[in-house]
């Protein structure tokens, strides 16, 4: 979001002018203060009319507006969202599961009738009423009104794919699912809560610098005090109306109007990730992450293993190891028989396994006994599998394996990979092993770019894998990874993170499994993805309804870019009331003081001319900042240094500057009005 449309505007200024009331206003006390002087110059200007004192009192008032505008406008850009996800709650019939073994029948409620622990039947195209996980059965489930993925997904009994969530529809088949939810606590009612702000709390980070603000606001109203009995000790006294504008202009109220925008942006953006936060704390956890736990399978690599090359015998044509290695693989569905054919011959790959097999052919399933596959076609047989069972056929066969088939095996093992071996027996003459096939679990396209990033940021990565150490490590290498947590159980991931924490480290993690849990629990960013078990959702303070591991990268820029933008606005708040001061202590005093005159380096018109452009000036920053608090200041990876540097260059300078150019060009437009 760049700018803001007439039409956003419009449709926020109602709630803008609703949280005028004071009440509301007690959650930021700089727009408080701005408030009470606006009321106070009200009724000042009532008193004793002056064209100084309505202008001031206008602008007074449209700054107070301004502010909670900011706060109405990013509450606004989640409603249309909310409102999708209401649909979603509607009333559903549900057909809840009573008594059990074969007198068991089923009767049907509300929705809103359901309590945990209740057990409910869904059918193919009926809606599941609740949140909840598949107790029995496998079926086919449209998430797509929660995610936003259209392709749909399997959800079964007994694993780490157990979650359902309530309003999703059922498209193929029959489960039993578990209520695991009361009415309205679902995490589509969380997230139209999060989505609306309602159910946002204001975070540590949030509430601290809150307070920094209250405390300059009191600070300020007691150097303005002072100054109102400095001025009429020197017979300098002065209106009430400007020393109120003096207060409203020193106090930092770009940052206190802003604040609740950006708190509220950035739990927008997660959402819009379709990541769910259980807490602002999260969220600004996540910014300050040291430490990233990342699953191997699934997450850095595809999960799934793939012929990377094919590595033939001396003696043996590359090409007769492919046409073999091919054959071979025709009729193999498994991940690892389609990956062969996909890089040897990518265009037969797209076709049906039907299509691909050759008429006559004679077809050898894999099975566990023999750990091989194959295909016999015209007196020709071609067999793949495990190292020692290809070698025991060939030499049942009367072949010779050669001494370097048992090097290119131990060299695929000792890189990580998996070896598979490719053999070959024409009519009756003795087989003979052509070469190997390099299996490995291939490194996701993009991640060692994504680790680098991280490592600029300063967060180190940390791969969590069941594997053996030399294929961890192995795998490790090729993604860029840190460092590696090999033959993991739950007990070493919750030590590992204890140990980072105990160092004085912020750790995130990802997972779906019951045995996710613990370490989900004790991480400072627990993303819990939504395919998995309750147990993990519960555990985790984030829930990914996309259930992409990936996810958990983004997560950290996401409250990276919320703690920046926070820093920035602050620093250009602080700043541009450097300005403010050259434009209104002058006007206050120079008729007491001519010296103060050299203080006027904008050389503004008029002391009345002064205060009204400074006035005028401090709330117009706010809208022009809108649109900045809602989209975030931009994030680069970079150390915490040159952060700090680019803060203070872009948003520090900038905040100096911009205000004397701003009153400048308002001091021209502003003293052609008479009476100033």
């Amino acid at each position: 979001m760049s700018v803001l449309t007439a039409a956003q505007l419009g449709g926020a200024l109602p709630g803008a002018l609703r949280k005028l009331d004071p009440r509301e206003l007690l959650a930021t006390p700089v727009m408080l203060v701005v408030e009470v002087g606006a009321v106070v110059t009200t009724v000042l200007s009532v008193l004793d009319p002056s064209v100084l004192g309505w202008m001031v009192t206008v602008w007074l008032w449209l700054t107070v507006v301004f502010g909670t505008l900011a706060e109405s406008v990013a509450e606004g850009r989640g409603k249309a969202q909310a409102a999708s996800l209401r649909a979603l709650q509607t009333e559903t019939t549900a057909y809840r599961v009573v008594g059990e073994g074969a007198g068991a029948r089923l009767e049907e409620v509300p929705s809103t009738a359901l309590r945990v622990g209740d057990v409910v039947a869904v059918e193919a195209g009926q809606r599941i009423p609740g949140d909840g996980d598949v107790v029995e059965g496998v079926a086919s489930v449209d998430e797509s009104a929660v995610t936003g993925e259209s392709a749909p997904v399997i959800r079964e009994s007994g694993g780490d794919r157990s979650a359902v969530t309530g309003g999703t529809t059922v498209l193929s088949d029959r489960i039993l699912v578990r209520i695991s939810s009361e009415p309205g606590q679902s995490f589509v009612d969380r997230m139209i809560g999060l989505v609306e702000g309602s159910a946002r709390q204001r975070t540590p980070n949030e509430i601290a610098l809150d307070v920094l603000l209250a405390t300059l606001t009191v600070v300020f109203v007691v150097v303005v005090g002072s100054l109102w009995v400095f001025a009429d000790y020197s017979d300098a006294t002065q209106p009430a109306v400007v020393l109120v504008a003096l207060l409203v202009c020193l106090i930092p109220t770009t940052i206190g109007a802003l604040l609740s925008a950006i708190g509220i942006a950035g739990m927008d953006r997660l959402v819009r990730r379709n990541v769910l936060a259980m807490s602002g704390r999260a969220v600004e956890a996540a910014g300050d992450v040291d430490v990233l736990l990342l699953d191997k399978t699934g997450t850095i690599t595809f999960g799934n293993r793939r012929a990377s090359e094919l590595l033939p015998l001396d003696g043996v044509g590359a090409e007769d190891l492919a046409r073999a290695a091919v054959a071979s693989s025709l009729a193999d569905e498994t991940p690892e028989g389609r990956s062969i054919v996909e890089l040897v011959d990518p265009a037969r790959a797209g076709a049906a396994p039907g299509e691909r097999v050759p008429a006559g052919a004679e077809l050898v399933a894999f099975s566990a006994s023999t750990r091989m596959s194959g295909i016999d076609l015209d007196g020709r047989r071609t067999r793949k599998g495990a190292a020692s069972a290809v070698r025991a056929w060939v030499v049942e066969s009367g072949g010779a394996v050669p001494a370097q088939l048992d090097d290119l095996v131990q060299d695929v093992s000792a890189s990580g990979g998996t070896p598979l071996v490719v053999a070959e027996r024409v009519g009756e003459e003795p087989a003979r092993v052509l070469g190997v096939v390099h299996l490995k679990d291939v490194v996701k396209d993009g991640i060692v770019e994504r680790f680098a990033e991280m490592r600029a940021m300063g967060i180190r990565t940390v791969m969590i894998t069941g594997d053996n150490e030399v294929t961890a490590r192995a795998i490790a290498a090729e993604a860029g990874v840190d460092d590696v947590l090999a033959e993991a159980t739950p007990e070493d991931k919750l030590a590992l993170i204890r140990a980072e924490q105990e160092g004085g480290r912020m750790v995130a993690m990802c997972g779906d499994g019951t045995n996710d849990a613990p370490a989900l629990a004790q991480a400072d960013v627990g993303v819990a993805m939504n395919t998995g078990t309750t147990a993990a959702k519960e555990a985790g303070n984030m829930v990914d309804l996309d259930s992409d591991p990936t996810k958990l990268i983004d997560v950290v820029e996401i409250g990276k870019q919320l703690l920046i933008t926070r820093g920035a606005l602050t620093t250009f708040s602080v700043a541009n009331d450097v300005a403010k001061y050259f434009a209104i202590l002058p006007a206050m005093f120079v008729v007491a003081f001519p010296e103060l005159d050299a203080l006027n380096v904008m050389r503004l018109s008029s002391p009345g001319s002064a205060i009204v452009s400074a006035v005028v000036f401090n709330a117009l920053v706010i809208v022009a900042l809108i649109p900045l608090a809602l989209r975030g200041v931009r994030y680069r990876p970079a150390s915490a240094e040159s952060l700090l540097r680019r803060n203070l260059l872009v948003y520090g300078v900038g905040g100096l500057v911009a205000p004397f150019a701003g009153i400048k060009l308002l001091d021209l437009v502003v003293s052609l009005l008479p009476g100033l």
